[in-house]
C-alpha cells in the first residue's frame, strides 16, 4: 500500500521549506527522507504521514452531522472547517482502518469506462479524476487520486501502476503501466479487461467442477457419519439384549460403528493435519510447484486445467507482444500470469535461459519446458516460420478457449454424474441397513 508523507524543516540558508511524497511504509519514508536531506542539504523538523479523520460538527438550530476527511494533522482539518464557517466541532483521528480491497468488478468498470473515454480522446488525468469521484469503494478512490497526482508529478506510468499490483494484480498493473508510454491506451486497456475477464471465468468453473462436488461428498459423509455413530446404535442395539442372531449387515454396521466411535477424533485430527500440513507446504515456492505439477494429472479434469493455463499464457503473451518488443519480458509476464507454479517454473528455469545464454530460438526453447502440447508447438512454429508469430498465440488461445469452454461444460456434467451416484450408493447402503433392523424381531416369551 502506498501512503502520502509531508516533511517541514529549513535550508542551509534557514528558510522554511515543505514537500511531498509517496512511500510504501514508514521505512521507506525515511530512507527518502534521508536522501532528500543529503542531496538539499535541509534540516528535517516534521515529517506527517497523511491519514483519515473524523469529524462532528454543531450548528444552532440545525442537526449536528459527521464527516471523513484525510490529513497529514489534525490542525489542517480544523482549519478547513473553519474556512467553511464552522467553529463548534469535534476531531478525532481513524485509529482502526481497514479498507476493503476493490472487487473484480471495481476494477474492470474502471478499465472498461477508461478504454471508452480514452477512445472520445479525453486526457488520462481527467479521467482518473472523474472515476475516483465516482468511486464508492474508498481503496480504489485512493488509490486512482494517488495515481493521478504521481502521474501530474512526472513519475513513469508504469513504475506508478506496478506500485498499485496489489490493488489491480500483477499482470493488469504491469498491462495499464504499458498503456501510458504507448499510442494505445484504449486497445490495451481493452486486452486487459478481456484477460480479466476470462480469468475470472476460468476461476469460477474451475470452482464449479472441484468446490461443489467436494462439499457434496463431505456433507453426504458427515450424514453417514452421524447415522453411524448416533442413529444407528441406538436402534441396533435394543436388540443386543435378546438372545438372537444378528443379521450380517447389521453386524457389520455395528462392529464399524464401535471402531469408529473410539478412534473417529484419531481420524479427525489426522484429517486436519494433513490439511494443514499441505496448506503450509503450498503456500511456499516448491509446494506450489509441486501442486501445479500433480494437478495438471488428476484424471478428468487435469487435462482441462493445464489447457486453460495454456489459454491464459498465449492470451497474455499475445497482449504484451503487441505492446512491447522485449521478448523475454514478454515470455517472463505470460510465465507469472498462466496460474500455474509449474509452467511458471520450467519457463523461467528452462526456457529463457536457453534463449539468453544459448541463443536457442523461441519455439525449441518452449518445447525444452515441457510444459506444452504438441498442437500448440507446431503452430507457433508455423507462426514463427512466417513472421506471424502473435497471430499465432492468440490463435492459440482462442482455439483452447473454446474447446475449454465446450469440454468442461462436459466434464462438470460428468463429474456431477459421478457425485450424485456416490451419494446414490451411500442412500441405498443406509436404507438396506435400515431395512434390515426393521425386520429383525426379536423372541416374544
Amino acid at each position: 500500500m502506498i501512503y502520502e508523507y509531508r516533511f517541514r524543516g529549513t535550508n542551509k540558508e534557514g528558510k522554511p521549506v515543505t514537500g511531498t511524497f509517496t512511500a510504501s511504509g514508514g521505512r521507506e519514508a525515511k530512507r527518502h527522507l534521508a536522501e532528500l536531506r543529503q542531496r538539499y542539504q535541509i534540516t528535517i523538523s516534521r515529517l506527517e504521514q497523511k491519514r483519515d479523520w473524523l469529524y462532528k460538527v454543531r450548528m444552532a438550530g440545525r442537526a449536528p452531522f459527521s464527516g471523513r476527511q484525510s490529513a497529514y494533522n489534525k490542525e489542517d482539518v480544523a482549519e478547513g472547517l473553519r474556512r467553511l464557517g464552522y467553529e463548534n466541532f469535534k476531531i478525532g483521528r481513524v485509529w482502526f482502518d481497514l479498507p476493503g480491497k476493490p472487487s473484480i468488478a471495481d476494477i474492470l468498470m474502471f478499465i472498461r469506462l477508461s478504454a471508452n473515454m480514452l477512445r472520445d480522446k479525453m486526457n488520462f488525468g481527467k479521467i482518473l479524476e472523474l472515476l475516483a469521484e465516482e468511486q464508492s469503494n474508498r481503496k480504489m478512490k485512493e488509490t486512482l487520486y494517488q495515481i493521478e497526482t504521481q502521474l501530474k508529478a512526472g513519475a513513469e506510468g508504469k513504475e506508478v501502476f506496478q506500485s498499485f499490483s496489489n490493488v489491480f494484480g500483477r499482470f493488469p498493473a504491469f498491462m495499464l503501466g504499458l498503456a501510458t508510454r504507448s499510442g494505445n491506451m484504449a486497445d490495451i486497456f481493452d486486452s486487459t479487461a478481456e484477460f480479466i475477464e476470462r480469468d475470472v471465468e476460468i476461476s469460477k468453473t474451475v470452482r464449479k467442477a472441484l468446490l461443489s462436488p467436494l462439499i457434496t461428498i463431505l456433507a453426504t459423509l458427515a450424514a453417514f457419519g452421524y447415522y453411524v455413530l448416533e442413529i444407528f446404535p441406538a436402534t441396533a442395539t435394543l436388540f443386543q439384549k435378546y438372545d438372537m442372531e444378528t443379521p450380517t449387515l447389521t453386524k457389520a454396521t455395528l462392529d464399524f460403528s464401535n471402531w469408529l466411535g473410539e478412534v473417529w477424533w484419531i481420524l479427525g485430527l489426522a484429517t486436519l493435519g494433513v490439511i494443514l500440513i499441505l496448506w503450509r507446504w503450498w503456500s511456499t515456492p516448491k509446494g506450489r510447484i509441486w501442486r501445479d505439477r500433480n494437478l495438471v494429472k488428476i484424471p478428468i479434469l487435469g487435462p482441462l486445467i493445464h489447457k486453460m493455463s495454456v489459454e491464459i499464457y498465449f492470451r497474455v503473451f499475445g497482449t504484451i507482444y503487441s505492446g512491447a518488443g522485449d521478448n523475454i519480458e514478454t515470455i517472463r509476464m505470460a510465465a507469472e500470469a498462466c496460474r500455474n507454479g509449474w509452467m511458471e517454473d520450467q519457463i523461467k528455469r528452462i526456457t529463457i535461459p536457453l534463449m539468453l545464454r544459448e541463443g536457442e530460438a523461441f519455439v525449441p526453447a518452449m518445447e525444452a519446458a515441457g510444459v506444452f502440447p504438441r498442437t500448440t508447438l507446431t503452430r507457433l512454429k508455423t507462426g514463427q516460420e512466417t513472421g506471424n508469430l502473435l497471430s499465432a498465440a492468440q490463435q492459440i488461445a482462442s482455439f483452447y478457449k473454446a474447446e475449454t469452454t465446450y469440454r468442461m461444460a462436459n466434464t462438470i456434467e460428468l463429474v456431477q454424474t459421478i457425485v450424485w451416484l456416490f451419494v446414490g450408493v451411500m442412500i441405498t447402503f443406509l436404507t438396506l441397513v435400515s431395512a434390515e433392523v426393521a425386520n429383525i424381531s426379536p423372541p416374544t416369551y
